[in-house]
């Protein structure tokens, strides 16, 4: 009988491997003691349910029991969920980076009995084809070169090691401007007809994407603005969606957005869902398109509250296969068509969502609006026509779905939520429901997900945690906190949600700060690591550094305590050499620079304590990530350094105040007073 360990895993990832043949261990002090003791080196598997190169590894190698006899003799075999553990992947990423290797997952590391690397690779075949070795081959000629040849292992070892050792590269104080030069640069990296970064495969980008955006703003290049517009509005109607339930895909495998992995992740919907309401509420945008936004981001919204909630928090992802068939949920035939729509209502929607007989995707067809562009003025016909496919959808076999809960991934969720429900209401749609849905989902991280020492465990699943947290958990919960003060509608609670911030800041000052600035990945608690990842770089999400420069900068403008201030700098000097080489790498932090450069806190000090939206209507028109809100009642206490000490109500009305460190405008309570007092406080284009 195989010695598979993983039947008490928390991780659905490792829980679809618990009836493997192979003797597949837990990442921890175990494992790694057995590898010392039996003296065999350590197969290192790193996946995430949703993958789906690791399903078909899975089903080619692990599921076989000839494979697994192999991989059991030679190896002690570990699987980690890199969702779980972002910092175990992160190393050893790195590692398979340092080899030359592109890098994807499955990751499939060796590892000596001490869990340093020497050798690595993504996905092997059971046998040799398409260019790659066959995994059995590899598995023995990783055996024997490490018993008879440890001179050359060591020499890779040592050499690994050395790389991962090496810390950001040193560098001077950041030149003012450079966030608008990098956003110009990448700029030119978009691709005029599709968008998004030219060629394939296209994934949103979305760190790329916020910073283009900016640097449009404070450029005042209509043009570049122009591009991220069109990125999403072609992102939003390729097959990349999904146009009968809502929701984006990870990325498209071609260069049109046609063709997904349909894997869906709960960090590129919230990114999606931030990024479709703050073009909604742009001045001056196109009426129609922004009708299409309203759409997809209604749906989206939808989906991902009637899909991905697990209790009152939201799970981590959808799995793009169903019964061992990648997209089979989500394609459809006409003959699939007019079985639910009949002959008339069939043909409206065949012909409007590029259902051919021929298909799109191996022989059925992904819904998509690429031809045809902004939806057309049927979208009364076409709405009720979609929810009845959806309903029949229903009745298919559901891809699987990673229940777990992620601080840090539900952390982006709440943040695109809460500005979303501000910004629809601003544009005269109520979505309050939506805010109710992000503070349900923040109460249940912020107190069930709790460690009992004022710092986030990571994950949550069946009332067990995983911890300790990571510095992105409490990076982007401090983003979430902050994100409900800004669009709170009473000033009290906006004040309670800042002191959550205070708290979450304070928690990443102790357990993750590095000697030099800025922090690891990993808590000091950690103690199963050959060492604590240190980096500036993003992938689908900005860096936790990122986050957390970024959230900083907002805490000090909206507290008007320093000490923030001190430690987004030092974030930013950290990584001062890394930045201006690696623009496309550090996008996130480059944002953040744009942020800390560019701030501008709006006072709002209403009669009775709540919001004014002829104010903030006027001041989210401008589409600025760096305009910050806060809200004030008359009479507050606040220490003379706040930035609400001494502001008072004009004339009985709702008064506005602009700041920027420490130097605020005269009280303004006519909106159309806004503008010109904006550039004047802070003088750049303006799209």
């Amino acid at each position: 009988m195989t010695d598979n360990r993983l039947g008490d895993a928390t991780s659905p990832y490792l829980l679809q491997h618990k009836d493997n043949p192979v003797a597949w261990r837990v990442w921890g002090s175990e494992a790694l003691a057995e590898a010392r003791e039996t003296g065999k080196p350590i197969l290192l598997s790193v996946g995430y349910a949703a993958c789906h190169w690791c399903h078909v590894m899975a089903h080619e190698s692990f599921e076989d029991d000839e494979v697994a006899e192999v991989m059991n003799r030679l190896f002690v075999n570990i699987k980690v969920d890199r969702e779980e553990r972002p910092d175990i992947d992160q190393i050893y990423m790195s590692a398979l980076h340092a080899l030359g290797e592109q890098g994807g997952w499955p990751l499939t590391m060796f590892l000596t009995s001490d869990a340093e690397p020497f050798w690595g690779g993504t996905y092997f075949p059971k046998t040799a084809r398409w260019g790659r070795p066959g995994f059995v081959d590899v598995l023995e000629a990783i055996s024997a070169t490490y018993h008879s040849d440890r001179g050359r292992i060591d020499t890779n070892r040592k050499n690994l090691m050395h790389h991962l050792a090496q810390g950001p590269r040193s560098g001077e104080i950041l030149h003012p401007g450079l966030a608008v030069l990098a956003g110009e640069r990448l700029a030119g990296l978009l691709d005029s007809e599709n968008g998004g970064i030219r060629g394939a495969p296209k994934f949103p980008q979305a760190p790329v994407m916020d910073l283009v955006w900016r640097a449009a703003l404070r450029s005042g290049q209509a043009d570049m603005l122009a591009r991220c517009i069109h990125t999403l509005e072609r992102m939003s109607n390729g097959g990349i969606y999904d146009h009968v339930g809502g929701g984006l895909a990870r990325y498209s495998v071609d260069e049109r957005w046609l063709v997904p992995h349909f894997e869906k992740m709960l960090y590129d919907n919230a990114q999606y869902i931030a990024h479709l309401s703050r073009a909604i509420s742009l001045n001056h945008l196109d009426v129609a398109l922004g009708g299409m936004f309203r759409r997809r981001l209604d749906d989206t919204v939808d989906w991902m509250i009637r899909e991905m909630l697990n209790g009152e928090a939201f799970a981590a992802s959808l799995d793009a296969d169903s019964e061992g068939v990648e997209g089979k949920f989500y394609v459809w035939t006409p003959d699939e068509v007019a079985a639910v729509l009949g002959h008339d209502d069939g043909a409206a929607f065949i012909n409007a969502y590029d259902i051919t007989s021929n298909g799109n995707f191996e022989g059925a067809s992904i819904p998509n609006r690429l031809a045809d562009g902004r939806d057309p003025a049927d979208e009364e016909k076409l709405a009720p026509l979609r929810a009845r496919l959806l309903a029949a959808r229903e009745t298919r076999v559901r891809p699987g779905r990673d229940d777990k809960i992620l601080a840090d991934w539900n952390g982006h969720a709440i943040a695109a939520l809460a500005q979303a429900a501000h910004l629809s209401k601003l544009q005269g749609v109520s979505r309050e429901s939506w805010r109710g849905q992000a503070v349900a989902a923040y109460t249940f991280v912020m107190q069930t997900m709790h460690d009992g020492r004022g710092a986030l465990a990571h994950a949550w699943r069946d009332g067990r945690l995983t911890r300790p947290g990571f510095a992105s958990d409490h990076a982007c919960m401090m983003r979430a906190a902050l994100s409900l003060a800004e669009t709170a509608s009473e000033a009290s609670e906006s004040l309670a949600y800042l002191r959550d911030a205070e708290h979450l800041a304070d928690a990443l000052e102790r357990d993750f700060l590095h000697e030099g600035g800025g922090y690891y990945l990993s808590s000091v608690a950690a103690d199963d690591l050959i060492l604590r990842p240190y980096s500036p770089l993003d992938e689908a999400v900005p860096n936790a550094n990122a986050i957390a420069a970024e959230a900083l900068a907002r805490l000090w403008h909206l507290t008007g305590d320093d000490r923030y201030r001190v430690r987004c700098d030092a974030i930013l000097s950290a990584f001062a050499g890394e930045i201006p080489v690696n623009a496309f790498g550090t996008a996130g932090l480059l944002s953040a620079i744009d942020t800390r450069e560019n701030a501008v806190l709006a006072v709002l000090v209403s009669p009775d304590g709540t919001a004014a939206a002829e104010f903030d209507k006027a001041l989210s028109g401008r589409g600025d990530p760096a305009l910050l809100r806060l809200l004030g009642a008359p009479g507050q206490e606040t220490a003379a350094s706040h930035p609400l000490h001494g502001k008072a109500v004009k004339d009985g009305k709702p008064t506005l105040y602009l700041c920027r460190e420490g130097t605020c405008s005269s009280p303004i309570t006519d909106p159309a007073d806004i503008d010109p007092a904006l550039d004047a406080l802070r003088p750049s284009g303006r799209v």
